[in-house]
């Protein structure tokens, strides 16, 4: 019986040490199927990670290039407001001290309320309000070119149209300002404030950034006006306009000429400056 027992062991051990050594294969190969399938995994998410460096790398680029149109964007706003406000500033100055009425009413067409706007808007083509002194309050307003007298009434009116038109303006209703500049305009063409018409309806036109029906404004003040105090600030909103037109040799050519006509302005002053500006960008 013992015998026949050990007999069988013998015939049964080489059979699971077989099966033994067949299970130990299938392992080994399980693990390097699953080495192999994570180092593809490894691969696979490397390659995911390289991708989503570069995008991030576009984006951050992306990301640059807006930064740097909007920051180019709030110069220009920022530049076209403070040279407002700067202007509406000196306006205020001026009619506290009695050289013009600021805003609209029934004083009489004197050469405070005319003159007055006019010093007082000598501000209007950089960012700071110019250096012309208000006049006295006395000073007659210089007649229009070919202007016609116009009765007490007509002039009272005349003055009360312009006064509610920069009232408008000052309120930042530039679009109806425009509206009644315009009116202004063309109701009383040779008025001793058909000048200044003319330059603020251009402003008016700037500040909203319509710059083409802006240039026309100011270029018709200076073909028809130009003897006006508004005429060295008017000039340099023409080379303001240009440079946003993209019309930058004009431009050029305009500020320099701002410059050569009108040395010792404060038009002059911002024109080297921005000349200066123009300089630097094209380096």
């Amino acid at each position: 019986m013992a015998g026949a027992i050990a007999s069988a062991m013998l015939f049964v051990l080489p059979v699971f040490a077989q099966d033994s050594r067949l299970s130990l294969a299938d392992r080994v190969s399980l693990l390097e199927q699953r080495a192999q399938n994570k180092d593809q995994s490894s691969v696979q998410m490397v390659n995911q990670l390289q991708q989503m460096q570069s995008q991030l790398q576009q984006m951050q680029g992306q990301i640059e290039e807006l930064q740097h149109q909007l920051q180019q964007l709030q110069d220009k706003s920022k530049d076209q407001y403070i040279d407002l406000d700067s202007r509406m500033g000196r306006l205020e100055g001026a009619s506290k001290t009695g050289a013009a009425p600021a805003s609209g009413g029934s004083a009489p067409a004197t050469a405070a309320a005319a003159t007055g706007a006019a010093a007082a808007g000598t501000a209007a083509a950089g960012n700071a309000p110019g250096n012309t002194a208000p006049p006295a309050a006395d000073t007659k307003a210089p007649p229009a070119k070919g202007g016609k007298p116009l009765s007490a009434a007509d002039n009272a009116a005349a003055q009360a149209a312009y006064d509610a038109a920069f009232k408008t303006l000052r309120g930042g209703d530039y679009v109806g300002a425009s509206r009644q500049f315009r009116t202004f305009i063309e109701k009383y063409p040779d008025h001793s404030l058909t000048p200044n018409a003319f330059y603020w309806l251009g402003e008016s036109y700037y500040v909203t950034t319509n710059y083409p029906v802006a240039l026309q404004a100011f270029q018709h003040l200076l073909s028809q006006f130009p003897q006006s105090e508004k005429a060295p600030d008017a000039l340099l909103k023409v080379g303001y306009c240009q440079l946003e037109l993209k019309q930058a040799p004009a431009a050029k050519a305009t500020l320099e000429s701002v410059v050569s006509k009108y040395p010792s302005s404060k038009a002059a002053s911002l024109a080297k400056e921005r000349l200066r500006r123009i300089q630097t960008t094209a380096g």
